[in-house]
């Protein structure tokens, strides 16, 4: 997995899935393929940035979608994938930007939107 390109994370049966975070964790582009599938922190992240997302229905053509990335396209996804690897961390005590402030900072977004539009 920490030599390959792209991680292939298809979204399974449950709501969560460690596919994501192991991939980012290893410095992989997640590969996300699913339909209506509501990614972690999305309010903050903008995951077109690091990973690719696509559609069950585009499974058979996988192989062509990943021939048609660009080198530099890659390593620009990849870069960023390493940035946002903080976001992905719990750690036992907090650091800023880790797992747990980006739940906290999701939270209180969505507070905000519930409040405002009321």
């Amino acid at each position: 997995m920490g030599d390959s390109k792209f991680c292939l994370c298809p979204s399974g049966y449950k709501v969560a899935s460690p596919r994501i975070v192991e991939a980012i964790a290893v410095g992989c582009v997640p590969m996300i393929i699913g339909d209506h599938y509501s990614l972690s922190f999305n309010d903050v992240l903008d995951w077109s940035k690091f990973s690719l997302i696509i559609t069950s229905d585009k499974i058979p053509e996988i192989k062509k979608i990943l021939k048609a990335i660009q080198t530099e396209t890659h390593l620009r996804m990849q870069k960023r994938v390493k940035q946002v690897q903080r976001h992905f961390v719990i750690n036992r005590s907090g650091k800023p930007y880790d797992m747990l402030h980006m739940i906290l900072h999701s939270l209180w977004l969505r507070r905000i939107n519930v409040w405002l539009s009321s």
